[in-house]
């Protein structure tokens, strides 16, 4: 723990021209007065240190000094290409070796491209979240995420949506956070060899085995994950309903509904327009429930054909909003 902090105090002085007790403190999370040891035994151990007395002093590195304990570990390489998402570091437990791997590549940079990191972060940022929603951390997730890296078999607690539990054993190949849920991609010892999508937050329990296993190179969780995004969107649109949309209808119908890519396909092969701009479209939903709390939204843009009973809805709607307004 101490070898790994003092090596971080010379990355820190390395990557700038000085720091004081307490600007070195915040960053190893110490005490000024540990800052001061450390220093004192850096020195020792023949690192340059020298301390700046006084209101405006500070430590800094003599003669131009570097260090050469700049090669990256495996795993701070690995979270390195992941730095744009420090929610998500944090969550799975990696925000330290991060940390750790931009200190040496600023360390091993030219004085010319010093403010590249700072640059890099101030003019991109992923916020993966959507609105209007507080994610939550699955509590788990730092050991399934630890079992992801290492290539080991977990025994789990799952809680399918009928909120029976099942026990299952897998081999975890890759976890993704869609929209602020964490998902893992998983082959169950069980079931064969097909690959299946498990939400964290559904773990009741993990078990992180010791005995690894021989991972799928043909395996590609970007392709993986966007079939099966696709096919899952596909699969809950088990009805249909006739609409007619006028053209501010059919600019805002992609915003208030769940797939836009069915909606693009459903205005591209809608029948029209009529005399008034309408279009006529056959448009797959979820549920009726759900077409209505979609669609009601647009008012009297969207005039709603078939079934008769998603009609009598909105008609019955229409009527309440008259006496409503009158």
């Amino acid at each position: 723990m101490r070898a790994a902090r003092l090596i971080k105090m010379v990355l820190l002085l390395q990557a700038r021209p000085a720091m004081t007790a307490t600007e070195l403190a915040r960053e190893l999370e110490v005490s000024e007065r540990t800052v001061t040891r450390d220093a004192q035994a850096l020195a020792e151990a023949g690192v340059p240190v020298y301390a700046d007395r006084g209101r405006t002093g500070g430590y800094r590195l003599v003669g131009g000094y570097r260090t050469r304990l700049t090669g990256l570990a495996r795993s701070e390489a690995e979270v390195l290409f992941l730095s744009g998402v420090p929610g998500a570091l944090r969550e799975m437990g990696l925000e330290d070796a991060a940390s750790a791997a931009r200190l040496k590549v600023s360390a091993a940079l030219l004085p010319s491209l010093k403010d590249a990191p700072s640059a890099a972060a101030q003019r991109f940022h992923l916020d993966a979240p959507g609105w209007w929603q507080e994610p939550e951390t699955p509590e788990l997730l730092p050991a399934v995420a630890e079992a992801v890296w290492d290539d080991r078999r977990v025994r789990v607690g799952y809680r399918r949506p009928d909120r029976a539990e099942v026990e299952r054993e897998l081999e975890p190949y890759g976890l993704v956070l869609k929209a602020g849920v964490w998902y893992l991609c998983a082959r169950a010892a069980d079931e064969g060899d097909g690959f299946r999508v498990y939400r964290l937050d559904r773990f009741t329990a993990v078990a992180v085995g010791e005995d690894r296993f021989v991972r799928d190179e043909g395996f590609d969780l970007p392709r993986f994950w966007e079939a099966r995004a696709e096919e899952f969107a596909r699969s809950v649109l088990r009805e249909t309903v006739v609409v007619r949309v006028s053209p501010a209808g059919a600019a805002r119908l992609p915003y208030v509904t769940s797939d836009r890519g069915v909606v693009r396909e459903a205005l591209e092969e809608g029948e029209g327009p009529d005399e008034d701009g309408r279009l006529t479209l056959t448009l797959p939903v979820e549920s009726q429930d759900v077409a209505y709390g979609q669609l009601l939204g647009l008012g009297p843009e969207l005039e709603v054909l078939e079934p008769a009973e998603l009609r009598a809805r909105f008609a019955e709607a229409a009527r309440a909003l008259r006496q409503l307004y009158e």
